[in-house]
């Protein structure tokens, strides 16, 4: 379909550009390379993640649901984009129907904000465990933790909903052409016909609320957990309290870094759109490839876990 001003007749389909500055086949070849090897890697890392979570039963405690909760939420949101990208670099042109292009939409905004929840619930039960000790067994059980990664994982299906609405309301008569790599919002939205600012308002609300509101409130739990950890009178309960927290910091740095980067790129004018798709393309592969390696190097349970199912298995014979 050509990029064209259908004033007579809806979009039925869109166009994914990709990278609207690197178009040739060679090009295309290497990113169509790169990031399958990046996305199997997403897949096994996450997915080995998730297995030695299951199969240890002395990792089945609330903090761990978490850790389990986000690498589900990481293999989720790379496979809602991932493929797209795959496509678009493996075909010239890439053209979706107007209902998957939205559905990818949805999904998308709504992992994004079911990360930005799993997160906080991450640093809430770090806040428990670590300046309310005591009270830690009878607060943060099994049941109530996966109580609330179920109200983590419904809130973010509804938070996109009202924009989502909002941007359905409106025609799509041309041009159709998405300059991404998979349909975001953003891209999609600047080709509805009329005016879209009230519409960029509301998703604009919408998205620093629960990118904002989680990361405030984050930062607030870690300020009471270092308060916490700076009182405790040994050393050794010093570092293991800073152990237990340090890999959560880091996984929430990478993730509210790269969406930050993304979010204020799309609004500094000048800012090159090669430059805003790679931003966003490095969102969904960075934190989901880079999630795993942080728990597996940097947690001990999850380090010695994995040792002990190595040495189990006959990947290693000798070591039993």
């Amino acid at each position: 379909m050509a990029d064209a001003n259908y004033t007579g007749s809806m979009v039925s389909e869109f166009i994914i550009v990709g990278f609207p500055g690197l178009q040739d086949r060679e090009s295309k070849a290497i990113l169509f390379a790169v990031f399958l090897i990046v996305y199997l890697l997403i897949l096994m890392g996450n997915f080995l993640l998730i297995t030695i979570l299951a199969a240890d039963r002395s990792l089945h405690t609330p903090m761990y649901l978490t850790v389990c909760s986000l690498a589900i939420i990481d293999i989720t949101l790379s496979t809602c984009t991932v493929p797209t990208m795959l496509a678009v670099f493996g075909s010239t042109p890439h053209t979706v129907s107007f209902s998957a292009c939205f559905t990818q939409t949805y999904f998308f905004l709504a992992l994004l904000a079911i990360e930005c929840f799993n997160l906080l619930l991450m640093a809430y039960d770090r806040y428990v465990a670590i300046c309310q000790p005591l009270h830690y067994p009878a607060r943060m059980t099994v049941r109530f933790t996966l109580q609330l990664i179920i109200v983590c994982w419904l809130g973010g299906f509804l938070s996109p909903t009202l924009a989502f609405s909002l941007a359905l309301t409106r025609r799509f008569c041309g041009p159709n052409r998405v300059l991404q790599c998979y349909c975001d919002y953003a891209g999609v939205l600047r080709l509805a016909c009329g005016d879209v600012l009230s519409i960029s308002y509301v998703s604009l609300s919408v998205g620093l609320i629960v990118i904002i509101i989680p990361l405030l409130l984050i930062l607030f739990s870690y300020v009471k957990i270092l308060l916490s950890v700076l009182r405790i009178s040994s050393s050794a309960g010093r570092a293991k309290a800073v152990s237990t927290c340090s890999s959560h910091l880091l996984v929430i740095f990478v993730f509210f870094l790269m969406t930050a980067g993304v979010f204020i790129s799309y609004r500094i004018p000048g800012t090159s759109v090669d430059m805003r798709v790679m931003g966003s393309v490095i969102q969904n592969v960075f934190p989901p490839l880079m999630n795993p390696i942080i728990y597996c190097l940097r947690t001990k349970e999850i380090r010695d876990s994995l040792v002990k199912t190595l040495k189990k298995s006959s990947i290693f014979p000798g070591s039993k």
